[in-house]
């Protein structure tokens, strides 16, 4: 008679892959659409990519250099708050609009205040506020 052998119940926990320095660069490419979409200025968006204006501007015009975990966190949450406002939003214009819009979940402020507090936690905010709308998390 065999014996009966325990099973773990808790899963492992969930660990994605690390972002490739190749896949940032593609992040970092789609980051600069969107700013342009979101009318970022780029000083803002070297706050929320959190670089010295200068290498921003060089990165803008000469494609990125290492991305830090950092900043790969960044982008990340960047596409993730995009794709978050292109699921609630029918219409495009609405979701790039609503990043400068003030909004009572902020106090007042637009998300883009929130955001460029310049912290990864500023920009995650408004991901799990924009996550909590649309039901998924």
């Amino acid at each position: 008679m065999a014996m009966l052998q325990p099973i773990d119940t808790v899963p492992a926990p969930f660990r994605p892959e690390p972002i490739s320095q190749e896949e940032g660069g593609a992040l970092f490419r789609a980051a600069l659409n969107l700013f342009g979409r979101w009318g970022v200025t780029d000083e803002q968006a070297a706050v929320l990519t959190d670089m010295p204006v200068r290498t921003y501007r060089r990165w803008k015009a000469e494609g990125p250099g290492r991305i830090s975990r950092d900043g790969l966190a960044r982008l990340s949450n960047l596409m993730g708050i995009h794709k978050a406002l292109r699921i609630i939003f029918q219409e495009p214009q609405r979701g790039y609009d609503w990043i400068k819009a003030p909004n009572a979940a902020f106090g007042g402020a637009s998300a883009l205040q929130v955001m460029i507090g310049g912290e990864l936690t500023d920009i995650m905010r408004v991901r799990r506020y924009l996550d909590a709308e649309r039901g998924g998390w």
